[in-house]
């Protein structure tokens, strides 16, 4: 019962739908019974058994008033219109309830549609915001491909949860004890002893799912890892083929989903066993009945009219136990994907707006470093990124962070926009704590530009223009001129209209990153963070995307984290950065006279 109202706690938006598919699900179930209960008559009138007489009484909530007025007007039907006729007018009435059965049964799938699509449509949204949301040290512990698989197939499954369970926890209920009130009318001692067979076979089927969770929450792990290593591949492509590594990457790929193929194969044999098995067991105790109520007959206990018309019904009353047997394995499954689902979903976000946050509209005056110490991991034994750092930014100056790789500097930038947050002291802006605004405000302050540039695949206006709305075209045509973009976009087929590819593929690195930096003039924020944006271009590129990074920063606060120091010798004071502390600052001149850790990085880059 507790996964059932997991399942169904996704529903509530759509309970309105939810009802409706409920009550003409319960309709269909009625009429279904009176299509089957018109058998009896249709027999009666077969084997000559209407010559009772029956004498009409007032109609009220009565089984047996009802009965005997059916009767009444079936005779009467007959005295006027002949037993041909009373037949065709049976038939018909069967006829017009099995419609009404299957108009009803389909008016439900109609209201279940927006309840599944629905719910699904809700989930993704909440999951990909939650993506949005979480902190960058969340990702660096999950896999993408699984999470993926996350807000695809598992989202999938908990679909078909869903339109499993109000079928089963609500049609199939009422089908189960609609029918056997029914039967238990026709016949109390035959239905006594199918009461008693019927929860033995359920026993027995329930056996076999016991395991069906767990292989369902390895299989859909194992989904993510293959997603893993396809999203892996088609980004690596390249160097894939540069190494001749293609055996190596199929042997993996290969082993993840030899590993699936197997587990699945597992799953889908426990969950068809559950059909064969109910139905076997169904026609078991099919065949138990038609020998005791065979009995019963013979020994004149029981009408042989009634008792066609009770196999009639019986039979009918085990699709929905064979249901609950299927239920069973699609709730599990659900369940399991649920259970994915959730780790997202509840997943604690670290990087939180406190109540009344402060909304901060512009930068005035400085940022200030206070004893700021960072760890990735918050385990005892976790080493520092950085320890003690005090820094003070002035509006308007330009700070070079350097140092060896792993020293701290992308993470010392990092913490500015709060990607992550102080493990201890504090950042402030004005004097106003980063962790005391509001979290957009801050973010307005600054622009990015990092070392890979980070593009979508869309068209140059809007990768220019992103995260902005109502942006003129002139406004972008200045801000590529700016970055030196201007001319190799208007050289592309389309211009600024012309899509780039996944990631900007089609453009060189020089180009990419002109457009990462038009991007950044556009947006014209105050504060700019410049994490090793020439790093990776030939001499060429670096020129132009030097340039444009010139302007860019003319009347802003930049913070530049570079391993070129050609490109911050006119910074206003360089940051050297060595196992997450300062060990040095100044200008160039003042860090070359020092002969210390600067001097060495910039006669080793002389030297090359």
């Amino acid at each position: 019962m507790k996964n059932v109202k997991v399942i169904l706690q996704y529903v509530r938006t759509y309970k309105g739908y939810a009802l409706l598919n409920v009550v003409n699900n319960i309709l269909s179930v009625v009429f279904s019974l009176f299509s089957l209960a018109m058998i009896k008559p249709v027999l009666d009138l077969l084997f000559d058994k209407t010559n009772t007489q029956y004498q009409f009484e007032p109609l009220r909530i009565s089984g047996e008033v009802l009965k005997n007025d059916f009767y009444y007007y079936i005779n009467e039907f007959i005295k006027t219109n002949g037993k041909i006729n009373a037949l065709l007018m049976l038939c018909v009435v069967v006829a017009i309830m099995a419609f009404f059965k299957n108009f009803f049964r389909y008016l439900a799938m109609y209201y279940l549609a927006p309840v599944r699509n629905g719910v699904i449509r809700d989930l993704r949204k909440r999951m990909y915001d939650k993506i949005l949301a979480l902190p960058l040290s969340y990702f660096s512990e999950e896999r993408k491909g699984d999470l993926i698989a996350r807000m695809t197939s598992d989202v999938q499954e908990v679909e078909w949860s869903i339109m499993t369970t109000l079928e089963v926890m609500f049609r199939e209920p009422f089908t189960i004890v609609l029918f056997v009130g029914t039967m238990i009318a026709m016949s109390p001692s035959l239905t006594l002893f199918v009461v008693i067979l019927l929860p033995l076979t359920g026993l027995l089927i329930g056996r076999i799912g016991k395991s069906l969770k767990k292989n369902s929450i390895k299989a859909q792990a194992i989904i993510g890892s293959l997603l893993s290593v396809i999203e892996e591949t088609l980004s690596g492509l390249r160097i894939i083929k540069a190494f001749t590594a293609e055996r190596f990457s199929t042997a993996r790929f290969q082993g993840i989903n030899d590993s699936l193929t197997k587990l699945m194969i597992r799953m889908y044999r426990k969950r068809d066993l559950s059909s064969p098995l109910s139905e076997f067991l169904g026609v078991t105790v099919m065949v138990i009945v038609m020998y005791y109520g065979g009995q019963l007959v013979l020994n004149d206990k029981l009408d042989s009219a009634v008792f066609i018309a009770y196999l009639a019904i019986f039979s009918q009353l085990l699709t929905p136990i064979k249901s609950f047997a299927s239920a069973y394995y699609s709730i599990q499954k659900g369940m399991a994907s649920s259970d994915r689902i959730n780790k997202i979903l509840h997943a604690e976000n670290t990087i939180i707006e406190i109540p009344n946050a402060l909304a901060v509209k512009e930068f005035k005056a400085k940022i200030e470093y206070r004893n700021v110490s960072f760890s990735y991991r918050t385990d005892a034994d976790s080493e520092p990124v950085l320890k003690n750092i005090n820094l003070t930014i002035d509006k308007g100056k330009t700070i070079a962070l350097v140092g060896a790789s792993g020293g701290g500097k992308s993470t010392l930038a990092d913490l500015l926009p709060r990607f992550y947050d102080v493990t201890a002291g504090d950042i402030s802006i004005d004097g106003i704590s980063l962790r005391d605004m509001k979290l957009n405000d801050l973010r307005r302050l600054m622009g990015v530009v990092t070392q890979e540039s980070i593009l979508f695949n869309d068209s140059v206006f809007n990768n220019i223009a992103f995260g902005m709305e109502n942006v003129k075209e002139e406004a972008v045509i200045n801000a590529s001129k700016i970055a030196n973009a201007h001319d190799f976009i208007m050289e592309m087929e389309n211009g600024y209209q012309t899509n780039i590819g996944d990631r900007g593929l089609k453009l060189s690195g020089g180009q990419r990153q002109r457009l990462s930096i038009a991007r950044a003039i556009l947006k014209n924020p105050p504060i700019l963070i410049l994490d090793e944006a020439t790093s990776a271009l030939d001499t060429e590129s670096e020129r132009l995307v030097q340039d444009a990074l010139i302007k860019l920063m003319e009347n802003r606060t930049s913070l530049v984290i570079a391993h070129r120091l050609s490109t911050i010798q006119h910074a206003d004071e360089i940051i050297v950065l060595q196992r997450g502390e300062i060990v040095e600052r100044g200008t160039h001149h003042e860090l070359l006279k020092l002969e210390g850790v600067y001097k060495k990085l910039y006669d080793m880059q002389s030297f090359i």
